[in-house]
C-alpha cells in the first residue's frame, strides 16, 4: 500500500538508504538542511528543522508516517566535555524530534496506520565510556518515544532504533582506514559494523503496515554487541 512517509535527514547515511529503499512505492518527503540528489520522484525540502522546525514547508495534510534520522556522534571523556557538548547533543538528537514530531502530529493521526521512527545507540543499554553525551540524549529519545507510544495509542506506533557503530558520514573519523574498520568489526559478536542498508531494512519495516502490532518498543541492530558477550 502507498503510504505518504516524511523522512528528516534522508540524504546521507541511513536516511539516505531509507529513501533509497522506499521511493520507489512510496510518496517520499525528504527535508534536509543542504541540496540534495535524490531519487526522481521524490520531493525534497531545504530546511534547518533545528532553527526552523517543519514551519513554512509545503506538506501534505496526511503523513502515514516520519522518521527522524539527525544525530551526532560526539566520543569524549567526560572531563573533556562541556555542558555545551550535552546541550549540543540533546539539541539535534532529541529537541529536534520532539519539534518535528509535535509539528507533524495531528498530520500523523490522520494517517493510515501511523508510524514514527526515531533512532538511539546501543550504548543507551550497553553503558560504554566516551559515550557520556550521545547516551544522555538518545536515552531521552528512548524515554520520549515509549511515553508518546503510549498517549497516542492506538492511533499512532512510536518505536525507536537502536544501532552500534555503522559505516555513515558521522562515523568517518571511527572508520577511517583499514586497520581501524578491522578493530571495529572485531568489537562486534558477528565480526563487522553496521551498514546504513541494515538498519534501514528495519525502518522500511516499522513504517510499514506489516508491523502494524508493534510499538513502544527499542529494536537493537548492532551485531550482537548489547546482548553478547563471546569473550
Amino acid at each position: 500500500m502507498k503510504k505518504t512517509l516524511l523522512i528528516i535527514g534522508g540524504t546521507h547515511g541511513i536516511g539516505r538508504s531509507i529513501v533509497d529503499q522506499l521511493y520507489t512505492d512510496h510518496d517520499l518527503h525528504v527535508i534536509s538542511r543542504e541540496p540534495a540528489d535524490l531519487p526522481a520522484g521524490v520531493t525534497h525540502h531545504q530546511q534547518d528543522v533545528l532553527e526552523h522546525g517543519l514551519e513554512g514547508l509545503d506538506l501534505p495534510d496526511v503523513l502515514d508516517g516520519m522518521a527522524y534520522c539527525p544525530g551526532s556522534i560526539n566520543l569524549k571523556p567526560f572531563k573533556m566535555l562541556k555542558d555545551e557538548a550535552f546541550h549540543d547533543a540533546m539539541n539535534i538528537n532529541f529537541f529536534g524530534l520532539l519539534r518535528c514530531f509535535r509539528e507533524s502530529v495531528e498530520k500523523l493521526k490522520a494517517g493510515n496506520d501511523p508510524s514514527v521512527v526515531a533512532f538511539s545507540t546501543v550504548a543507551v543499554g550497553t553503558g560504554m565510556p566516551f559515550h557520556t553525551a550521545v547516551a544522555a540524549a538518545k536515552g531521552a529519545v528512548e524515554g520520549f518515544a515509549r511515553a508518546a507510544a503510549a498517549e497516542y495509542a492506538p492511533t499512532l506506533r512510536i518505536n525507536v532504533i537502536a544501532p552500534s557503530l555503522t559505516d555513515t558520514p558521522l562515523a568517518g573519523r571511527l572508520l577511517g582506514n583499514d586497520k581501524k574498520k578491522e578493530m571495529m568489526a572485531q568489537r562486534h559478536p558477528l565480526k563487522q559494523y553496521g551498514q546504513p542498508e541494515d538498519i534501514a531494512h528495519l525502518a522500511s519495516f516499522l513504517l510499514s503496515n506489516k508491523s502494524k502490532w508493534i510499538t513502544g518498543q527499542t529494536f537493537g541492530v548492532d551485531g550482537g554487541m548489547s546482548t553478547l558477550n563471546l569473550s
